[in-house]
């Protein structure tokens, strides 16, 4: 069984399509359909499920999937660890993060570039059941997360810093002026949120709940950029993460308030597959992490003056 042909079959559950996986693999489809009968004959299994076009795979080639994505990966993961022997890390770190832990990312991107500084990163923005999924899937190197609300499995945990919640509303608002406010206060106003599917959206619901009050938000965005836009309109307010206001905390238009009765905190941090021996760019991410204070650079952040 060859590497490539692995390859070819991994890509071909990926796109679900012969010619577009042929695409993606540049090869023409023919051979990419000559690989996949190569790994049934070396496997003595079915793998797809014949048709005119791709309909599906058979439970064998689900279960092949599996343990494909696995090899791949671990065949990536030797590669890089034989280079970067030789020339140090190169390649790209492949980083998922919520809306919520973005402020933070810098701090770790900046951390993990001067120590590795021929290698790359890609950041995309999930939640967290994405990047659970992609862990699962190998195509995430690491995740930055909630930690405890809902906890991810199969995972190497660990925490970088509490988020606390404000309340952010416009310069010219009522209780702008104010250093705190309660929730059952904050949740009378008229709210821009994250949308449903956000754990922090799904966060607050459960904060709300637990002091008898529902949350009714107008408009919801799965942005924090959106959110900030219709802060910013002044016919808006939302309650946000402390950390906002290190992205946003130059617009003097947005005034954050300390959110009371509950105080509540949740843990955001890195997740990392629990795999082993963990990959080369997994190792030098956990190693980033080491000795680094999260909490002290959000300290204050969000007060009002």
């Amino acid at each position: 069984m060859l590497v490539r042909h692995l390859s070819y079959f991994v890509t071909l559950a990926r796109e679900k399509h012969f010619a577009r996986a042929a695409e993606v693999c540049h090869v023409t489809q023919p051979t990419l359909s000559a690989a996949i009968r190569r790994l049934e004959e070396d496997l003595d299994v079915r793998l797809v499920v014949r048709s005119h076009r791709f309909v599906g795979l058979t439970p064998e080639g689900e279960t092949l999937l599996a343990w494909g994505r696995q090899i791949l990966s671990d065949y990536d993961s030797l590669r890089d660890d034989l280079t970067g022997l030789r020339q140090g890390l190169s390649g790209t770190l492949r980083l998922g993060v919520i809306p919520a832990a973005m402020p933070s990312v810098a701090f770790l991107s900046a951390r993990f570039t001067s120590a590795h500084p021929a290698a790359g990163i890609a950041i995309q923005s999930l939640t967290s059941r994405a990047i659970q999924r992609g862990l699962d899937a190998f195509e995430l190197d690491g995740g930055l997360t909630y930690l405890e609300n809902e906890p991810l499995e199969h995972v190497r945990r660990v925490p970088l810093y509490r988020e606390r919640y404000v309340f952010l509303t416009h310069r010219g608002h009522p209780m702008a002026r104010r250093r705190q406010i309660t929730w059952a206060q904050a949740l009378a106003e008229r709210l821009c949120l994250l949308s449903e599917d956000m754990q922090n959206r799904r966060i607050l619901n459960n904060i709300a709940a637990s002091i008898g009050v529902s949350i009714t938000a107008p408009v919801v965005s799965n942005s924090f950029l959106g959110v900030c836009a219709h802060i910013r309109h002044g016919a808006w307010s939302s309650i946000v993460p402390h950390t906002f206001f290190h992205v946003f905390g130059g617009n003097r238009d947005l005034v954050a308030v300390d959110l009371v009765e509950p105080v509540h905190t949740q843990a955001i941090g890195l997740v990392l597959s629990d795999r082993d021996p963990p990959s080369p760019m997994a190792s030098a991410l956990l190693a980033c992490t080491r000795e680094a204070d999260f909490e002290s650079v959000f300290t204050g952040v969000g007060l009002p003056e």
